[in-house]
């Protein structure tokens, strides 16, 4: 947690926010979150903020905030002294047949988790603050962004370099945290900081899960009951695999068959990829010999399931 002899915010008579020097034990509760909507104030916000010796903590967000993104929230209140949220739709990040009109918004909720989790900004930008008309520059991973998801997904990932690039540009924090349950993005996201020298921390936080196991994320509250049943088939499908790598198995295709049958035996659950690949290239492998990562991403009506797991082989396995 931050020092107890660090700056703090404190509020000025007018109401707003100052920079103060002082004794906090601990971040205070907050009854309200400042809404920032153009980037030349929320950079200002945080030029200040740095000036004055705090630690800033972000994270970026597309909205329908749930657990997993409190989670990211209470992390980063821990280990900063001031915290952005940044609530943004990216188009660039969705294809022409994705559902970027009707992926859920709801700001007046995303505004009330935000100040139960005691944030101090939320940034809320329009389209046209982050992507301007005559915009030609865009970022893109080589590699990373073509396997897999991107894979599946052309163009997804050129969108996601992008906007991350643009807000950790525009919000300059000293800290960016992300979720595991995204481990090819979280990845990508990394390697694009190390290789363009961008000042910034990025932290990856374990996924959240439903209490059966499901990765929480905001489109499952796209299924039906009757799919959300069957959506439970996925967890179990990735410990599965990871039951007979605790038996002994190394062999990538018996590892990957294990989750493949679960999900093969659900009738609304189809899988669009489980691979086991390197930890750090993505790329599959044929022999699990050091960790790697099982990554799946499983249709259930109109939503795709993604899931992942890092595994080791089992002490004593040859």
């Amino acid at each position: 947690m931050p020092s107890s002899s660090k700056r703090r915010w404190t509020p000025s008579a007018t109401g707003r926010r100052t920079f103060a020097t002082g004794r906090s034990p601990a971040r205070t509760r907050r009854t309200e979150v400042d809404i920032v909507r153009r980037a030349q104030a929320i950079r200002d916000i945080v030029r200040r903020a740095r000036e004055s010796g705090l630690r800033v903590g972000f994270v970026p967000t597309m909205g329908a905030l749930h657990e997993g993104h409190r989670s990211l929230m209470r992390a980063i209140n821990e280990s900063t002294d001031v915290s952005v949220v940044s609530v943004f739709v990216n188009p660039t990040q969705f294809g022409p047949d994705e559902d970027l009109e009707t992926y859920p918004r709801d700001q007046t909720a995303d505004v009330d988790v935000c100040i139960a989790q005691g944030v101090d900004y939320l940034f809320l930008p329009a389209v046209e603050e982050i992507y301007a008309d005559d915009a030609a520059t865009f970022v893109e991973v080589e590699g990373l962004s073509d396997r897999l998801e991107g894979a599946s997904r052309p163009g997804h990932f050129r969108g996601v370099a992008t906007v991350v690039t643009k807000l950790l540009n525009i919000v300059g924090p000293h800290v960016a945290a992300f979720g595991q349950k995204d481990a090819q993005q979280a990845a990508l996201v990394q390697r694009m900081v190390q290789d363009l020298f961008i000042d910034v921390e990025i932290h990856v936080h374990p996924t959240v899960r439903e209490a059966d196991g499901l990765a929480l994320s905001s489109r499952n509250r796209y299924l039906s009951d009757e799919e959300r049943a069957a959506a439970a088939a996925v967890p179990r499908a990735i410990e599965a695999a990871r039951r007979r790598v605790e038996e002994g198995e190394t062999d990538a295709e018996k590892i990957v068959e294990a989750a493949r049958t679960v999900i093969e035996n659900e009738p609304l659950l189809r899988v669009d990829y489980i691979e086991l690949v390197g930890r750090r290239s993505f790329n599959p492998i044929e022999q699990l010999e050091k960790e790697a990562l099982l990554l799946a991403a499983i249709h259930c009506g109109t939503v795709r399931l993604l899931d992942n797991t890092q595994l080791s082989p089992a002490t004593g396995s040859e």
